[in-house]
């Protein structure tokens, strides 16, 4: 996303309750977000990956726009993402919530896959 305007440090903390709304809004805004994802994949894939801009580059907007570069290349990501979510971040020390969460963000990068894939082969067409 692109921000039109200042941006400055906030002075406190910024509580965010993603599900406030319900499942279906959390849904809903996760479609959108996985269009614009797909059609980022879609050019990660023709652009140079850089280990080591992705790890050492000291401007973070740069080091993480290869690190997304790279991640969209693993094979399996939806299962890794699930992985890294119920094992890195320990989402079942939160219970049936922490696994349901993990099974959301695994969607989510399942979406931006199967979307990825279709633009790809609607360019192809």
């Amino acid at each position: 996303m692109a921000v039109d305007g200042e941006i400055a440090p906030i002075s406190g903390y910024l509580d965010h309750f993603p599900f406030s709304k319900g499942i279906s809004h959390w849904v809903q805004k996760h479609n959108v977000y996985s269009t614009m994802e797909a059609s980022h994949l879609v050019e990660a894939r023709l652009a140079n990956a850089s280990i080591k801009r992705a790890i050492f580059t000291s401007d973070f907007n740069e080091r993480r726009r290869y690190q997304k570069i790279l991640f969209y290349r693993i094979p399996c990501r939806p299962f890794i993402k699930f992985i890294y979510m119920m094992l890195v971040r320990r989402a079942f020390f939160d219970g049936i919530a922490g696994v349901n969460y993990s099974f959301l963000q695994c969607f989510y990068e399942y979406l931006i896959s199967l979307k990825a894939n279709e633009i790809d082969s609607m360019n192809l067409e």
